[in-house]
């Protein structure tokens, strides 16, 4: 018993199993026994820590993995006053298979001063957003994603090959002129976890951004929220949905008569886009979809986008390719 430091009970379990001629089994702990998973024990753990921590995420909008300036003792108070009792080793263990880690240095700081009221700016897209949720009216976020030339160009990423068999594309990224450039503009519907990307071969302008959401509202929209008289947009403060961008204005007033619908648009400050849903719960998952591919058409390009699917219910993606 000192030799092996285990008790006289499993010693003389372990010699009767001997000379009855039973294999030994070296499991002592009976099957189903011990504690349950965490995920067993508490199945929606994972939804009540992302509606804590998806206010104050952030991170590289083109990349999967995320950050939460959330500490580890707020959110397992904030459990426990839902009634989900869990300690903060199982709390850090379950943000990590969420796609969460420790933080590190990121480019936050805004440069110049910051608009005093940014913080309640926050609050109010946070509350209307989760309104117009809880009143099932149709909650959008909308942006353009960045230019991608169109040709034979390394993509960022790495891909499965044979051994030695790298892809071979063009040494320069100069655009072909003949071949152009995409413009994807992306529509990413919180009520449903789902996207739609409409892509464009002309110029990013606020009509082509109007005309997108004005797409998913004929193809999606209306088809979903049939009793819909209103919808809520959220987007960037700058680019081709700018604040400041009277034709942004003027379109979406155009697609409002057209449909009937009351239009609520929310900015996000300067300098937050990361915060904008349609950057980390879409696109992100875009370029990880074709990373490694050269975008050599279109029509590549849209395949790749309509093919992107995760696991935490991303289910489909809308393609429409716009011509010029």
């Amino acid at each position: 018993m000192r030799i092996s430091k285990v008790s006289r009970n499993t010693i003389k379990k372990g010699i009767n199993e001997l000379k009855n001629g039973k294999i030994f089994n070296k499991k002592v702990r009976s099957v189903g026994g011990g504690r349950k998973p965490i995920e067993v024990t508490q199945p929606n753990i994972e939804d009540e820590i992302r509606r804590l921590v998806d206010g104050s995420t952030y991170g590289d909008p083109e990349r999967i993995l995320s950050y939460t300036t959330e500490s580890l003792r707020k959110l397992e108070n904030e459990l426990c006053n839902r009634n989900i009792k869990v300690g903060r080793t199982a709390i850090s263990k379950t943000l990590e298979t969420m796609g969460y880690s420790k933080q590190a240095n990121q480019k936050m700081l805004q440069i110049g001063e910051p608009h005093p009221d940014r913080n309640t700016q926050f609050e109010h897209i946070n509350k209307t957003a989760a309104e117009y949720l809880e009143a099932g009216e149709p909650v959008i976020s909308v942006d353009t994603k960045k230019k991608e030339n169109i040709g034979n160009f390394k993509n960022n990423g790495e891909e499965y090959r044979n051994k030695k068999d790298p892809r071979k594309v063009l040494d320069h990224d100069f655009p072909i002129e003949e071949l152009g450039k995409i413009s994807p503009y992306g529509v990413y519907n919180l009520n449903s976890n789902t996207g739609f990307v409409n892509v464009g071969t002309s110029h990013d302008t606020s009509e082509f951004a109007v005309e997108s959401i004005s797409r998913w509202w004929e193809t999606v929209g209306k088809h979903t929220f049939t009793e819909s008289k209103k919808i809520y947009i959220t987007c960037d403060s700058g680019g081709s949905n700018g604040y400041r961008v009277r034709m942004w204005k003027y379109q979406l007033q155009q697609f409002a008569n057209r449909t009937g619908l009351e239009i609520e648009v929310s900015h996000f400050p300067r300098g937050t886009s990361k915060w904008n849903k349609v950057e980390h719960r879409l696109f992100c998952y875009i370029s990880k979809n074709w990373k490694g591919k050269p975008l050599v058409d279109v029509q590549t390009a849209v395949d790749l986008i309509g093919s992107t699917k995760t696991t935490t219910g991303l289910k489909s993606l809308f393609r429409i390719y716009q011509t010029k």
